[in-house]
């Protein structure tokens, strides 16, 4: 029988403790099959989302494998962008807290001294965006031979953001006697190319496609005039509780005006869009993460990655050109088993963009009218 609770896992007392202080009771489903084969030492393919608890999943047989006392760089997590690398690595981090794990995030846009110094004091997991590496690795500032645990994270949107030949050049400085583990929220093609490539008969945990319904999520959708969206949006904002909410927009230059037009009508509203400047991007995130922003107005390429508890809603207010982004958007919300909503702005002319969506998978989508109150 699957164990379901992180009290009847074989773990040591140090990461017991993490576990409890960290408020883990129930196993999530990616927990409850992939960290029993990860802590005997198999390989495992795990098909699961951002926000199922899978950097538990992997994360917990990471530090309950290795010695913080070995020397060198023991365990490696590939992640694709630095929000995603630093989150990881905190979690990671209060995981391996009582155990003594050093834990150091290594991406781009942070001074590479700083992370040169703290290699140097001597690191146990590096986690990492793939270019960053790279540049440590050809430096000779880090070194990989003793790497005995390798985890690729998110693994289809590394290879959708053209990484391939990057995680070939790391995964060929790492001992091939590692345990490699990879996770993603869709296993395609080009992710078992990578899997047949660098896995020993890896342990396939796979859920079904009707996951990507997201069914702790209400969703919604409205048919608009294109002339009054503005308006809608504001109606949907002002009839509604939200405490913090993502709305999701086509292009860079409609972002800022949409941002721009809230706030004049006294909206707490910015924009992220892909032409901002790293620390623009930190700072507008910081904000959002810590609740001092209520509206995040983004493009789907500035939210890649972003992990934060506590977005109670989603609005699209462009609908998605294809059905998948539309589950990476409305994945933001509903976190760690949370709920959330999700709201999508239909145009005339847009019912075939709705069902695409609606044919991925069995998604229930429930229609509103400008009229409707939406919990």
């Amino acid at each position: 029988m699957q164990i379901q609770y992180f009290k009847d896992l074989p773990l040591s007392p140090e990461v017991m403790k993490s576990t409890r202080e960290l408020g883990f009771s129930s196993l999530f489903p990616i927990q409850a099959q992939a960290i029993i084969p990860l802590l005997e030492g198999k390989d495992v393919i795990g098909q699961a989302r951002t926000g199922t608890g899978k950097t538990a999943a992997f994360g917990i047989p990471m530090v309950e494998r290795l010695n913080p006392k070995d020397n060198g760089v023991n365990g490696l997590v590939l992640e694709p962008t630095r929000e995603l690398a630093i989150q990881v690595a905190e979690h990671i981090s209060q995981l391996g807290k009582y155990a003594a794990f050093k834990v150091l995030p290594i991406y781009g846009g942070d001074p590479i001294r700083k992370q040169i110094y703290a290699l140097t004091r001597g690191v146990n997991i590096v986690v990492g965006t793939p270019g960053r590496i790279i540049d440590h690795l050809k430096r000779g500032t880090l070194r990989l031979a003793s790497v005995k645990i390798v985890v690729l994270d998110e693994a289809d949107r590394m290879l959708d953001m053209g990484f391939v030949d990057d995680i070939e050049y790391i995964l060929s400085k790492v001992p091939v006697s590692r345990q490699t583990s990879l996770f993603s929220a869709t296993i395609g093609q080009s992710v078992m190319n990578v899997c047949n490539r660098y896995m020993h008969k890896p342990e396939k945990i796979l859920v079904s496609k009707d996951e990507i319904a997201l069914k702790q999520i209400d969703q919604y959708y409205m048919v608009v005039n294109p002339q009054n969206k503005f308006e809608n949006l504001c109606y949907v904002l002002d009839e509604n509780h939200i405490e913090r909410a993502i709305i999701f927009c086509r292009t860079r230059a409609y972002t800022s005006i949409l941002a721009d037009r809230l706030r004049a009508l006294g909206y707490d509203a910015k924009p992220m869009h892909g032409g901002f400047t790293q620390p623009q991007r930190d700072f507008v995130i910081n904000s959002f993460r810590k609740g001092k922003l209520k509206l995040l107005v983004a493009t789907d390429v500035a939210a890649r990655g972003l992990d934060i508890h506590g977005i109670t809603h989603i609005i699209n207010y462009d609908i998605p050109r294809e059905g998948l982004v539309y589950f990476h958007r409305i994945g933001r919300t509903a976190r760690m088993g949370g709920k959330g909503t999700a709201i999508t702005f239909v145009g005339y002319g847009e019912m075939a963009e709705l069902n695409q969506i609606r044919a991925l998978t069995k998604t229930s989508m429930e229609e509103i009218s400008s009229g409707c109150y939406v919990v």
